[in-house]
């Protein structure tokens, strides 16, 4: 309000002098400047009061590049603005305020990159065409808590052509092929470790007869080898060579993990972690393990890698597997990675391949975790 109180001082001082050295001429502007700065004042003042910007939030996660909801309401005060803007940190340009200006926006934001983001309120500037009079209201409905997902993609089988076809897709074209852990059959079934409810597709010899003859629910055998068994998926955030690389190495890791536990179950051990977490294929524990990919940052350290008898899948942002990777997974080891591997790529994911690797720290081109048609 300092322009428009001193474009009143400066009127009224007109209206003095005009009265003081008997000066009729001066009488006009003084009356027009103190009545100009008095009413963009008022109108300013009534507009301003009760007026407020509110913002209604979406959901409090969303995967990378998917659409958030966000909705601006601005509530009016006691008289319509005679200008001014809203601003919003997710407004791409302000909006200009007037007689026709909306009263309710409606945002669909995206983010491109994962991790925790802090939505500041935006701000309502209410002023006169003059710029005489200017108020400024401060928006509410501030959001620190919102979380951006690493995205998951498809897994695609490399095909002989160089291109890449749809892994576990049930399209009618090229057939349905499945990205699947070859377990070695001298680790599985060791010994028994209590019931659980059948799964489809359980050998009959998985069966608990007994069980099902007392309680009359299908029971099968859960054994202490079948979680050592599942693909095992490390992320190493060790020392990525840029931003963009470890994000890529997240996104193909959650990529990976979803494909896979929807194809049987997985674990998936990620930096900090000294035992891996269980993903079953309903995906009940995946809500977690996706918040926590969010928010993985660059680590000094590899991850802790232990003989398993099932596969390993290592993601790395840097390129880099352990060199004893191939010996201490029984069902083979895998290198996914930004970079080109040396040899011939079986799928890519999230725009990372994956290869497997010998006995030692080379790629070759044959299928322990394979992409089959």
């Amino acid at each position: 309000m300092s322009r428009a109180a001193g474009a009143g001082a400066l009127g009224l001082a007109l209206i003095a002098a005009a009265t003081t050295f008997d000066t009729a001429s001066l009488y006009l502007p003084g009356v027009a400047l103190a009545g100009i700065a008095l009413a963009s004042g008022l109108w300013v003042w009534l507009a301003a009061a009760g007026a407020a910007l509110l913002r209604t939030p979406g959901p409090h996660t969303v995967e990378e590049e998917q659409p958030y909801p966000l909705r601006l309401e601005l509530r009016a005060g006691f008289l319509p603005p005679p200008g001014g803007e809203l601003t919003d940190p997710l407004l791409r340009e302000p909006i200009v305020l007037g007689f026709g200006a909306p009263r309710r926006v409606r945002l669909d934001v995206r983010f491109a990159r994962r991790g925790r983001r802090i939505l500041e309120p935006g701000s309502l500037v209410i002023r006169d065409p003059l710029r005489l009079a200017v108020r400024e209201i401060n928006g509410e409905g501030a959001m620190n808590g919102l979380l951006v997902l690493p995205r998951v993609e498809p897994v695609l089988a490399a095909t002989s052509a160089g291109g890449a076809g749809g892994v576990g897709a049930p399209d009618g074209g090229g057939g349905r092929a499945a990205l699947r852990g070859r377990l070695d059959g001298s680790a599985a079934e060791l010994d028994l470790d209590g019931l659980r409810p059948y799964r489809e597709g359980t050998p009959a010899s998985r069966i608990h007869w007994p069980a099902v003859a007392r309680s009359g629910e299908m029971l099968e055998r859960r054994l202490t080898a079948d979680a050592d068994s599942a693909p095992l998926v490390v992320l190493d955030a060790c020392h990525p060579p840029s931003e963009e690389a470890l994000d890529m190495a997240v996104r193909a890791t959650a990529s990976l993990c979803v494909h896979l536990a929807r194809g049987g179950g997985c674990a998936l051990l990620l930096p900090g972690d000294r035992r891996p977490t269980s993903l079953a294929r309903d995906l009940a524990a995946w809500p977690a393990a996706h918040a926590r990919l969010a928010l993985v940052s660059a680590v000094g350290s590899k991850p802790p890698l232990a003989r398993r008898a099932g596969a390993v899948i290592w993601v790395s942002a840097a390129g880099e597997p352990p060199r004893d990777l191939a010996r201490a997974a029984a069902a083979g080891g895998w290198l996914v990675s930004p970079s080109t591997g040396a040899g011939r790529a079986d799928f890519t994911v999230a725009g990372c391949t994956g290869t497997r690797l010998r006995h030692g720290t080379g790629p070759v081109p044959s299928s322990g975790l394979a992409v089959t048609a």
